[in-house]
């Protein structure tokens, strides 16, 4: 268990915009920061955080809350864990009692898998450094591939002894479930025998973005045809090479600077690079690109440089997988290197400005790089010539700005030798048949779940009292400890004409007083229970503590509570995803006029409770036996005091 001070430590040193920028590439509008949802497949920024309130919400997919929240979110992270995390970003020493046997046995299969393969990784860096075989295989290994002590260490590069079951042993005898290792793909279970998957294999650990070991990579160094060079960790509940991106872990901070990522293809190329300098680097780790891994880069860059090395059809092979990369909207560019260099030999031959010299002059846009390469192979050839064309149409045709569009189909009809006119008209034969495609997709998923005509469904009322139950929570968060000059309205008698009136006073008071007495004076409830609840511990703490704080505040509440409050302070944010100031339209800031909006919130709750006792008097009318005289009465007292509040709104009364 994690002490109650260490969590407060925690919560207190911890910026969600620090956190959360660590996962997402942040962006600056107004006094918050916008950025792609890492939760959906988006183009266009509904994500915001708020460093004031210390809070993020995600607009597509309703999510929100703190740092904490988030790491739960999108790592997948226990409330433990991510305490953890945050304690180790910020170098916070966490002060733990010992779990009892009880509390490690409720851990569940996932965090079990994390656990084994964090050990794992314990076990192959001590073997890789301690043991004579480690240092003399593998150690060897890696220094001949120029790594250093520190980049070894950095990586967590270890090894696995060539024995059968090693590992397997050594993992069962500090009391690690067979079940466990077999899940992660540690250990490959035939009935009764058991063996070291990566036996005889350097290790590369592949981390997900916070830095845990999903899996792992490991390349064998004997000449045994029969053995894959590099062996993978199989899929499991922890690991899904497709979602996974190797050394992304190392280079997020260095994505997200350079507003650039560069995408080799193995382990060697990211480790060599980052030795070198250059730390925007990640790898797919020898599978065909994914639409998921692609979304995580895009995360944090719109950029991506594609490098690959001089073998040629090599090159050709892997340009077809960058038309996804296209369709999400990314700048691609791409950089060859001389003919029997690749990444891993280039960087370790030159120094960092020479590797960043040759990757400037010789990373080109990817579309006039694709134009160059067909038209050279296409050779004069007019049957070629013709596929090639429509190839390179073909990869013009997945970016969705329009613009670009144009501006490719120009640069190309200039490289290929044809006219733009043939080029647009190809690309509106594909762009129409992708289309109709799409449509009849479509069509038949709607076919499919179509089980009875579709009825129009009747327009959903607003809830006026849950909206203005709402209002009063952000107020209360966001303006309960100031203090603000009110204009209060006392009824009475009209001394020459007897009618009733509201007669202004003025005097000052804090925001949640004003609130709370208001509401004691008319008698008017919640009726939205979690509101009820919010609304009295909000009172409770703004009564007790001076300093109140909406961070603090948000970071006690259960996670239920705590997206609710965020949902409701995130929710003016909304309107900073659009560029209203460039556009000359500034939003009038509410906290300008606190003292306005606390008055109109609660004249506005005291007319909708008028008009719900109205209706209730108006029901009991209808009843036998009812004084109906004496109802009469009341609904003109009520009406009258409705007028009167109505008027003060400057509304309209219907």
């Amino acid at each position: 268990m994690i002490s109650q001070n260490s969590i407060a430590q925690v919560f207190e040193t911890a910026r969600v915009e620090e956190v959360i920028g660590d996962f997402v590439q942040l962006k600056k509008s107004g006094s918050s920061f916008k950025g792609l949802s890492p939760f959906s497949e988006e183009r266009t920024p509904s994500f915001m955080v708020s460093p004031v309130k210390q809070i993020w919400k995600d607009f597509s997919t309703g999510k929100g809350g703190n740092a904490v929240s988030f790491l739960m979110e999108h790592e997948h992270f226990t409330y433990p864990e991510a305490i953890k995390y945050l304690a180790k970003k910020y170098n916070i020493e966490i002060e733990e009692t010992e779990r009892t046997d009880e509390e490690k046995a409720q851990a569940d299969t996932r965090e079990s898998l994390y656990l084994v393969s964090e050990y794992a990784n314990t076990y192959f860096q001590k073997t890789l450094h301690s043991t004579d075989h480690g240092k003399a295989i593998g150690l060897s290994y890696f220094k001949e591939r120029g790594f250093t002590e520190e980049t070894i260490k950095k990586f967590q590069l270890g090894y696995s002894l060539d024995e059968w079951q090693a590992f397997t042993d050594d993992a069962l005898g500090k009391g690690y479930s067979i079940d466990f290792l077999s899940a992660t793909g540690l250990t490959i279970v035939k009935g009764e025998k058991r063996f070291d998957r990566f036996k005889g294999r350097v290790m590369f650990p592949i981390h997900s973005m916070s830095g845990r070991i999903l899996g792992y990579g490991g390349r064998i160094l004997t000449n045994d045809k029969k053995a894959a060079k590099y062996l993978n960790s199989p899929e499991s509940e922890i690991y899904h090479k497709s979602k996974v991106l190797y050394g992304l872990y190392y280079a997020k901070q260095g994505i997200a600077k350079e507003d650039n990522c560069y995408l080799v293809e193995g382990y060697t190329d990211v480790i060599q690079f980052y030795q070198t300098g250059i730390k925007n680097v990640v790898s797919s780790s020898g599978t065909a690109l994914t639409p998921d891994q692609i979304r995580l880069i895009n995360r944090l860059t719109n950029n991506i440089t594609v490098l690959f090395d001089g073998d040629a059809a090599g090159i050709r092979a892997s340009i077809r997988g960058i038309d996804l990369i296209l369709e999400q909207g990314m700048n691609v560019k791409v950089c060859t290197f001389p003919d029997g260099e690749d990444p891993d030999s280039f960087a370790k031959s030159n120094t960092l400005e020479e590797l960043t010299e040759y990757l400037n002059e010789n990373a080109k846009d990817f579309i006039q790089f694709k134009a160059y390469l067909l038209v050279k192979e296409a050779n004069n050839d007019p049957i070629k010539k013709a596929e090639t064309i429509r190839e390179i149409v073909n990869s013009i045709a997945k970016i969705p700005d329009q613009i670009k569009r144009e501006i490719y189909i120009q640069e190309c009809a200039r490289i290929m030798d044809i006219s733009e006119n043939v080029l647009f008209s190809t690309l509106a034969q594909i762009s129409k048949k992708d289309f109709q495609e799409a449509n009849r997709k479509h069509k038949q998923e709607q076919k499919a779940f179509e089980v009875v005509k579709n009825v129009e469904q009747p327009k959903q009322k607003i809830n006026v009292q849950y909206e203005l139950e709402r209002k009063i929570i952000e107020i209360l968060m966001l303006y309960g400890d100031r203090t603000e000059q009110f204009e209060d309205l006392i009824l009475k008698e009209d001394e020459v004409s007897g009618d009733l009136i509201l007669e202004p006073t003025k005097h000052e008071a804090r925001v949640f007083e004003k609130i709370y007495l208001d509401l004691q004076e008319d008698e008017m409830q919640f009726s939205n229970e979690q509101f009820k609840t919010l609304y009295y511990s909000i009172i409770d703490k703004l009564n007790q503590d001076e300093n109140f704080s909406t961070k603090n505040f948000v970071n006690q509440l259960d996670q239920e509570s705590a997206g609710t409050v965020t949902s409701i302070l995130m929710e003016d944010e909304k309107y900073n995803l659009h560029d209203w100031e460039r556009n000359q339209i500034i939003p009038k800031e509410k906290e300008h006029a606190v003292s306005q909006l606390v008055s109109q919130t609660i004249l506005s709750l005291r007319c909708y409770l008028i008009d719900q006792k109205v209706a209730e008097y108006k029901n009991e009318t209808l009843k036998e036996g009812s004084d109906t005289r004496s109802i009469i009465e009341d609904v003109k007292d009520y009406v009258g005091l409705k007028m009167l509040l109505s008027r003060k709104l400057g509304k309209v009364i219907g």
